[in-house]
């Protein structure tokens, strides 16, 4: 009891979550644009599972962050993965599917989609909430667990305006794929080269985005297959 009493216990607390308010805009925009073509009470599920599943991973991957972040080439593929999750997600802008079976099977999807790409995104996050928590775990599991709803009512509102403003989902996808490119530059192999090169870092994240856009566009339904194209 001492310690939920302790000054140095809420200090911390109130930055574990304050932190998450943070750094957990970029998640909220993949969770939306991953539920979003869902039906309205799958959106809710979806988002729910997928934002306390991601919470549960940031736990245990906080454990292990630091010693991952200096693994070679671990945040290249990383930011590789973001790519590929961005493409999916702008080229399923059109795609729906109301059958019942089909239906479950998407917001399986979504749920998955939301827990590699918070995966990813969360490996630099984590080690900030890790240094705030100071070694306490229950300090770090309420944390965590205060942010869920916050995360949650992030993703309900950018759902909420993404069906309101449709170019909000290409400007989500380009974070994604921003986010990609500096998480690419982030890689301890590639450290020495950004600090002697400050500008490949931006490049790097200018080009995700615009990659993400331009294959995304390209791969939606009905775009590829174009007149003009060949299959």
């Amino acid at each position: 009891m001492d310690v939920m009493l302790g000054a140095d216990f809420w200090i911390g607390l109130f930055k574990i979550v304050w932190i998450n308010i943070i750094l957990s805009g970029d998640n909220a925009v993949v969770i939306a644009l991953a539920a979003r073509s869902l039906p309205p009470a799958q959106q809710k599920k979806a988002v729910m599972l997928g934002s306390g599943a991601a919470v549960v991973l940031r736990i245990a991957l906080t454990v292990v962050a630091a010693k991952l972040m200096q693994l070679p080439f671990v945040e290249v593929i990383g930011g590789l993965l973001l790519l590929w999750i961005g493409v999916g997600l702008l080229k399923g802008e059109d795609e729906a599917e109301d059958s019942g079976s089909v239906a479950r099977q998407g917001m399986m999807a979504a749920v998955r989609t939301i827990l590699l790409a918070d995966l990813v995104m969360s490996l630099d996050n984590v080690i900030a909430v890790a240094a705030a928590a100071g070694g306490n775990m229950l300090l770090l599991i309420l944390g965590l667990a205060i942010s869920i709803p916050l995360v949650i009512f992030g993703s309900t509102l950018m759902i909420r305006l993404m069906e309101r403003f449709p170019v909000i989902v290409t400007l989500g996808a380009a974070l994604i794929g921003w986010v990609a490119g500096e998480t690419i530059t982030s890689d301890h192999v590639l450290e020495a080269f950004v600090l002697t090169h400050p500008w490949a870092h931006y490049t790097a994240a200018a080009c995700g985005a615009v990659l993400v856009i331009a294959v995304g566009r390209w791969m939606q339904p009905g775009k590829a297959d174009a007149p003009g194209r060949t299959a």
